[in-house]
Formats: C-alpha cells, sequence, structure tokens
C-alpha cells in the first residue's frame, strides 16, 4: 500500500510529536492513500506556516510504502470502514479532547475534511441529530487516512519518495 504525507518539509524519518490542534484520531503521524488530500494537506501546513511568521521550505508530499496486511497482523489497529456512528463518537471525542479509552498503534478510516467538519460542529451544537450527521456524511466523497499512534507503528513505514507541489 502507498501513503501520503503532505507537509511543508520532507518527512524521510516520520516521528510523533505533541499537538495543540484536536484532530480526528488524535496525535500521531496522518497519512492517505489519496495524493489529492496530501496535496491539500501540504498546502494548508504551508500556509499556517506563514501566518504563524515560520518560513517554510516549501509543499512537499512524503510517499511511503507499507505492508497494510503485516500491520494488522502485527499491531492494535481501530479501522473504521465508514463515517458511522462509532467513526462519529470517536472523532468527536478526539476533536473535544475527550477520549480516555483504548489505545492503539494505528487508525484508520474516513477523514473529516473542512465541508466534513461544519457538519459534525451542528452535530456538536445538537443542531444535528446522530442520524442526520451520518446520513449527511454518506452523500460526501470521504477520504481517508491512516493514523500512525505508537512509536513502534512508525516502523512499518518505509519511506520512497517526495514529491513537490507547484504553485498554481
Amino acid at each position: 500500500m502507498i501513503l501520503y504525507h503532505g507537509s511543508d518539509q520532507i518527512i524521510k524519518t516520520p516521528e510523533l510529536r505533541s499537538s495543540t490542534r484536536t484532530l480526528d484520531f488524535g496525535a500521531g503521524f496522518y497519512t492517505t492513500t489519496n495524493k489529492e488530500q496530501a496535496v491539500n494537506f501540504a498546502v494548508k501546513v504551508y500556509t499556517r506556516s506563514i501566518r504563524e511568521g515560520i518560513a517554510p521550505k516549501g509543499k512537499f508530499i512524503s510517499v511511503y510504502e507499507v505492508d497494510y496486511e503485516k500491520i494488522k497482523q502485527e499491531l492494535d489497529v481501530l479501522h473504521f470502514k465508514s463515517a458511522d456512528e462509532s467513526w462519529l463518537d470517536f472523532v468527536m471525542a478526539n476533536r473535544r479532547n475527550t477520549y480516555n479509552s483504548k489505545k492503539y498503534d494505528v487508525i484508520y478510516g474516513p477523514v473529516a475534511n473542512d465541508t466534513i467538519y461544519r457538519t459534525l460542529i451542528a452535530f456538536e451544537d445538537d443542531v444535528l441529530s446522530t442520524e442526520d450527521t451520518i446520513a449527511r456524511l454518506k452523500v460526501r466523497q470521504l477520504f481517508d487516512q491512516m493514523t500512525f499512534v505508537s512509536e513502534h507503528s512508525l516502523s512499518f513505514l518505509k519511506y520512497s519518495d517526495f514529491i513537490e507541489v507547484q504553485n498554481d
């Protein structure tokens, strides 16, 4: 399986870093099988760096190879096949920074992009029910994300290349 990671730098050796942002699957090293999603994230990270007064090196997609079957055999994996109620509960707990249940090595499933996040906010504000929220998510094209949460899980990522994202 090929995975992509979008950033303002090339990441040959992934590492876990603490973050002040609340993310779908909590703290971890985020990747995707969708190159377009990685490009979008590289642009987002690049833009955020500029806003924060940091001089980014560029917009890059780091490319990795992984053996997902081996990961499933050797690591503790949480895999959401769709944006269902259990995925919604997990994402909301992480975004609220209230998740305190089982720890996993790798978490794989749909990504709540900016458009999806507006739906999640409506759910969080009790504007949408669980059923309405899931119904809205099912009509959206959801990209995936594979998040490496433990130090040991990072050893399964094999860096292979990078792609520089050109300015439009």
